[in-house]
C-alpha cells in the first residue's frame, strides 16, 4: 500500500523563504533516513512557492494555462513523502513521527493519503497500458 504524506503550505512556504529554526531540516533527514532504513520510502521532496507554478484549468476539455501564486495557501501542498508499507495502521503510525514540518512554533497540518494500484481499477485498455509503462519503468 502507497500513501502521500502531503505538508500542507503556509505563508512561510509561499514565500519561499526559509524556515527560522534551521533544526527542522536535520529533523527532516532523520525522519526520511529512518523511512529508508525501515525499507518504506519511495521519494520526497519540498515543493516550490506555488508563485513559481501553474495549473491547467479544463472547460469543456479545452486545457487553459493559468500561473501562481494561487490564494487560498490552506488548500496548497508545501511538500511530499511517498511511502510504501503494509497497512494504513503502519500509515498512521509513520505519519505521526513526522516531524513539526515549519517547526515547533509554527502551526501547520500535514494530510496522509492512499494512491490507488493498478490492481484495484477496473480492466480496460487504458488500465492495461498503464501496466505496461510500471512494467518497462521497473525493468529500466
Amino acid at each position: 500500500m502507497r500513501f502521500m504524506i502531503m505538508v500542507r503550505a503556509n505563508a512561510l512556504s509561499e514565500a519561499g523563504e526559509p524556515p527560522a529554526d534551521m533544526e527542522i531540516f536535520a529533523e527532516m533527514a532523520r525522519y526520511h533516513d529512518e523511512l529508508a532504513k525501515a525499507g518504506v520510502l519511495l521519494d520526497a521532496s519540498g515543493l516550490q512557492p506555488s508563485s513559481r507554478g501553474f495549473r491547467v484549468h479544463y472547460t469543456n476539455g479545452k486545457p487553459t494555462i493559468v500561473d501562481g501564486p494561487f490564494a487560498e495557501t490552506k488548500e496548497l501542498i508545501a511538500g511530499y513523502t511517498l511511502i510504501q508499507v503494509r497497512s494504513r495502521d503502519e500509515a498512521i503510525e509513520w505519519a505521526r513521527r513526522f516531524p513539526a514540518p515549519f517547526g515547533k512554533h509554527d502551526e501547520c497540518e500535514i494530510e496522509v493519503r492512499q494512491l490507488y494500484e493498478l490492481e484495484e481499477l477496473p480492466e480496460c485498455a487504458g488500465v492495461e497500458r498503464f501496466r505496461e509503462l510500471q512494467a518497462q519503468r521497473k525493468a529500466s
